[in-house]
């Protein structure tokens, strides 16, 4: 079963989220998920809207984010980590599509980030391949005894 997604990248550590995006591109293909949009927006804070009309296309099944939020010298990196979090929760539920966290942080340094580069972006790519698949699953049973979706 094909799985179109949306990926959402984060301008702001292009030098991290850039590479993120190619593993992300690279683990799509493995596992047999058609790439539809890749859009850019400036800062992870700035993900929901474009979250948001992703997830109106029909030809969307699910979104992927890709960002990181590094520790400054104040305690801005929670304030946009966290409600950029919540609000893309908040998105998966209103239009029952999968969008995917990955955004690392917050709480960490540029060399973490980096170091997370590659987990997270498998992790967030999987993450939506599999929900999709599930609520597909979901979607087809019919409750005769207990089911697992797996």
């Amino acid at each position: 079963m094909k799985i179109n997604i949306g990926i959402v990248v984060s301008e702001f550590n292009e030098d991290i989220t850039s590479k993120m995006l190619e593993r992300a591109k690279k683990h799509a293909k493995t596992l047999g998920a058609d790439i539809k949009y890749i859009c850019y927006v400036p800062g992870t804070f700035d993900m929901p809207l474009m979250i948001e009309n992703l997830l109106k296309k029909k030809d969307v099944d699910a979104v992927v984010t890709l960002g990181a939020v590094i520790k400054g010298e104040t305690k801005h990196d929670e304030v946009i980590a966290y409600n950029t979090a919540r609000l893309i929760s908040d998105l998966s539920l209103k239009y029952g599509k999968p969008v995917s966290l990955g955004v690392s942080g917050p709480d960490m340094n540029a060399l973490q980030a980096r170091d997370r580069t590659n987990t997270v972006s498998v992790r967030a790519v999987t993450a939506a391949v599999k929900m999709t698949n599930r609520i597909k699953q979901l979607k087809t049973v019919v409750a005769k005894s207990n089911k697992v979706i797996r």
